[in-house]
């Protein structure tokens, strides 16, 4: 197996309890880290391997995107400034319902890998229609992703109901299971658009292919009030009780918690996505992190979707998880940088069920790895590098990435996708979809 050398400024590896390394070295074996060490000491324990200088960088594992709809890239910007529902059922749906495809499916899947890889981002967290599209996307990208059997209980262009769904989100399972860039998840929508038959379903589908849940839950306000006026009971308590809430569980947005809630996601394990500049945008709420921290909940970070974001940009979620913390709470020490880049990797890792493989530099995990660039003026001086990468630096400055010990991101290149090409895809793809309106 070929070995590789990457010789940066600093390592921040994210192992508990590690802080920043300046002039060590990190090697990767094939797909694996082999060896992470004092710099001379490993040029001289592995003079063959191939070398790769970066001076001025700093090398941390790959950013996890705990929650996206990948392919929606291509609806990016369609439908600002409105409130959720109204964005869903006047805007978002219809045009789904209009143009959503295969083809339409891995097309923009393809174009969020490209913008995923160039902000650092390693594995995504999907959740969207065609689980076959985006499992073609991952893997020709060269990004790894947890791809959904998503369901929903109102026909699509993808399905006509839930057992549909769900039928040809297995068939999609058994064809890609075993690719090693892919996970999988069952995926209910959301309480407003799910029925309790169907979540029973999905629960147990989980279990007997001992995979992740992925959940929209507690978003808005108004999801939570409708919720109580259908059932008689907060989506949180009818979910409880359908026996949905467990390590499988990874429960988007989050923002409407009272304390009961809160300790029971730590109760039962839950992992729960933090979206903030999504909720921002749609004004949504703010998930009350301080709380969750307090009671042990693993939280993690995603971006949502481009269409309500609209940025795949790991690196401003995790600046915005820190400071909103601090803004809504009025205490400086909640959400700290450390904390903040857990939420993207080492956090993000568990919930995934993939701590042993993903998550940390440590010899034996995976190698995926990125540089990012502090030589800018913009980025010095660098007194902590850790910090800087939270409230400094930005995806502009991630310069190369690795996944599974494969160059994907060559000094800001993909060597995965001809980028160009796929601009003129998406170019023309948006073209027509302006003509037919």
């Amino acid at each position: 197996m070929s070995q590789t050398l990457l010789l940066p400024r600093w390592i921040l590896t994210m192992k508990p309890g590690e802080d920043t390394l300046e002039h060590h070295a990190l090697l990767i074996d094939g797909e694996r880290i082999a060896a992470v060490g004092p710099r001379e000491a490993l040029l001289a324990q592995y003079p063959q391997a191939a070398r790769v200088e970066l001076p001025e960088q700093i090398l941390i594992p790959g950013l996890i995107n705990g929650h996206a709809h990948s392919a929606m890239t291509l609806l990016r910007g369609v439908a600002d400034d409105v409130p959720l529902m109204d964005w869903l059922q006047n805007h978002i749906w219809p045009l789904e319902r209009k143009w959503v495809s295969e083809a339409w499916t891995y097309l923009g899947s393809k174009l969020a890998a490209a913008e995923g890889l160039r902000s650092g981002t390693t594995y995504i967290n999907d959740m969207y229609f065609f689980p076959t599209a985006m499992a073609r996307a991952a893997i020709d990208s060269g990004v790894r992703a947890a791809v959904s059997m998503n369901v929903i209980d109102f026909p699509t262009g993808y399905a006509s109901g839930p057992d549909d769904y769900i039928a040809k989100g297995v068939a999609a399972y058994e064809q890609y299971k075993g690719e090693a860039l892919l996970d999988w998840t069952s995926a209910p929508h959301a309480p407003y658009t799910v029925s309790d038959e169907t979540f029973i379903k999905l629960r147990d589908l989980a279990e007997k292919l001992d995979i992740q849940m992925h959940c929209h839950i507690h978003e808005t306000a108004g999801e939570v009030s409708d919720g109580l006026k259908a059932h008689g009971v907060r989506p949180i308590t009818r979910l409880d009780k359908l026996g949905l809430f467990s390590e499988r569980m990874i429960a988007v947005h989050m923002v409407h918690l009272d304390e009961a809630e809160i300790e029971l996601m730590a109760r039962k394990g839950v992992h729960l996505v933090h979206n903030p500049n999504s909720n921002l945008k749609l004004a949504s709420g703010v998930m009350p992190l301080k709380a969750l921290e307090a009671a042990g909940v693993n939280t993690i970070l995603g971006t949502d979707g481009a269409a309500s974001n609209n940025r795949l940009d790991m690196f401003g979620e995790i600046r915005s998880a820190a400071l909103l913390a601090k803004g809504v709470t009025g205490d400086p020490t909640v959400a700290s940088a450390r904390t903040a880049l857990e939420m993207a990797t080492l956090r993000a890792a568990k919930a995934m069920g993939r701590a042993d493989d993903l998550g940390s530099l440590e010899v034996g995990k995976l190698a995926d790895v990125v540089s990012v660039s502090l030589d800018s003026p913009e980025c010095q001086p660098v007194y902590n590098a850790a910090a800087q990468l939270v409230y400094v630096a930005g995806r502009e400055h991630v310069s190369n990435v690795w996944v599974g010990g494969r160059q994907v991101l060559r000094d800001r290149q993909t060597t995965t996708i001809d980028v160009p090409a796929l601009l003129g895809e998406v170019r023309e793809m948006v073209e027509r979809m302006k003509a037919e309106k």
